[in-house]
């Protein structure tokens, strides 16, 4: 990897165009190099992960409703869109907009956390939907996504957003548009200047995970996937982007992140080196925000070992400064705690998810967040007992760059009514390639079959995991089927312009 610093210059210093880190996350995509085999292993398990989340999501209002938007906007050859039939072709830019919803939705698809944070398999849809309408096999396919994932994980490793409230989409716009371009093999400058549009035209505030968070946390993703495809498109015809994005007096740097002096380190792979990134993501066990993941698992040990949850006076968690200031008590949000909030902010809330994790000593993307469930007495009553605390050592592990000190879980300290104190932490989830049960292809598989259950038929089940397990090897026509249906999918019940 080759570590480029990132600063801005002033229009008098006229930064030549291959220094700039638009131009050189081009290079990236353009380069032709292998991809190695584990990576493309990892490839078709996040595939097959992305469709398990979409398939439990497929009839909840947000991907409805962009399903049907998405519907009004048919092209040939076109792309497919989870739940419709494979007969019936969409732009792919509508595609990519209907499935990042789809995908994101419930927020149990995998992430990747260093200075910023990031869910890489939204990459996915924007470039499968590309694939399919022009006609692209599997081993470009898997190119494609893997450069996605590749310089996603390098701008999050390198630039912080979040700190600025800048949402993390940002760097997915110029991740999906790179790996558009290495499924096409676009050249280096047509590359550029669809990365420099996609960051330009998906850059927004994070108040979309603040507060009263609401279905556009679904959404926005989705909406950086579409703005790719669109960007890649007009950079094919010859239009450009503001330049440069990232370093210029007025950029991006100056005036939306740390300012004119700031300085960033981005690594990216050298030429002929492969892209490995997807290796240091990880997926979801459970349907919650990532921070909770390890949360959840202590939570449940924790449940387990006492036999009167009644008894407990207090439960302290301390944990790292993301984990406190996003989903915890350091956000400051009272709506984390209000047993009438919506999914998703439930879904950022680790007091309720904790007290949830322990009583019921599971886990579900459905009943766990249900409003019933969400508004259970004793449920309320413990919840409102725990808060979290910013550690600095849990935060200096959250930041390592060392793979066995790395740490997104916590330590928890219970009172007892009598006085009494129990203690655990747990560092990383069960599921996390350093946890007690790694994921495996075993368990991508049967996570897809469990969340398709009683949706997608079991002879469409296995169709789509047959496709997938030989991704790399997939003709054109076999792609366009890579696609699950479900019956009713197509139906429209709602209104809007189109």
């Amino acid at each position: 990897m080759i570590n480029h610093e990132v600063r801005t210059y002033k229009s008098s210093e006229n930064l030549p165009r291959e220094e700039q880190l638009a131009y050189k996350i081009a290079q990236v995509a353009a380069d032709p190099v292998e991809v190695d085999a584990d990576v493309t292993d990892m490839v078709i398990n996040r595939v097959i992960d992305n469709a398990a989340v979409a398939a439990a999501s497929v009839f909840r209002s947000a991907p409805k409703h962009a399903r049907e938007q998405s519907l009004a906007h048919k092209l040939e050859p076109g792309s497919t869109v989870f739940g419709v039939s494979n007969d019936t072709h969409i732009s792919p830019e509508w595609a990519a907009w209907a499935n990042g919803v789809a995908v994101r939705e419930l927020d149990f698809h995998d992430t990747f956390l260093a200075k910023e944070y990031s869910h890489p398999g939204d990459n996915i849809p924007a470039i499968l939907a590309v694939a399919q309408h022009k006609g692209i096999g599997g081993k470009d396919l898997v190119n494609g996504i893997a450069t996605g994932y590749e310089i996603q994980v390098d701008l999050v490793k390198g630039i912080c957003l979040h700190e600025h409230k800048i949402d993390h989409v940002a760097h997915l716009g110029p991740s999906a548009a790179a790996g558009i371009g290495a499924l096409l093999h676009l050249p280096t400058d047509v590359i550029y200047q669809a990365v420099g549009q996609a960051l330009h035209v998906t850059t927004a505030t994070r108040q979309s995970r603040k507060g009263e968070i609401s279905s556009w946390k679904a959404h926005a993703p989705a909406f950086a996937g579409k703005m790719a495809v669109e960007a890649v498109d007009r950079a094919m015809r010859g239009e450009g982007a503001p330049s440069p994005i990232y370093e210029g007096e007025d950029g991006f740097i100056a005036w939306i992140l740390s300012g004119p002096e700031a300085r960033y380190t981005v690594p990216l792979p050298g030429a002929g080196e492969a892209k490995r990134a997807i290796l240091d993501t990880y997926t979801k066990e459970h349907s919650a925000e990532y921070q909770a993941q390890a949360l959840i698992d202590l939570a449940r040990r924790m449940g387990r070992e006492i036999d009167d949850l009644s008894q407990i006076e207090k439960i302290t968690i301390h944990t790292s400064h993301h984990t406190h200031n996003v989903i915890g008590t350091g956000a400051n949000d009272p709506q984390k705690m209000d047993p009438k909030a919506s999914r998703e902010t439930l879904d950022h809330s680790i007091m309720y998810i904790f007290a949830v994790a322990m009583e019921d000593q599971g886990w579900h993307h459905e009943k766990s967040y249900a409003p019933e469930r969400a508004g259970r007495p004793e449920t309320v009553e413990l919840w409102h007992k725990i808060e979290t605390r910013e550690d600095p050592e849990w935060t200096r592990r959250y930041h390592s760059t060392d793979p066995d000190e790395l740490a997104f879980g916590g330590r928890v300290e219970i009172l007892f009514k009598d006085g009494s104190t129990k203690v655990d932490e747990i560092a990383v989830a069960d599921a996390h390639p350093n946890g007690a049960r790694p994921f495996v292809r075993e368990n991508y598989v049967q996570k897809f079959r469990t969340l398709a259950e009683g949706i997608v038929s079991e002879a469409e089940q296995n169709r789509f995991i047959e496709l997938a397990e030989n991704l790399p090897n997939l003709s054109a026509d076999e792609i366009r089927q890579l696609n699950f249906v479900v019956d009713g999918a197509e139906e429209i019940t709602s209104k809007g312009i189109f």
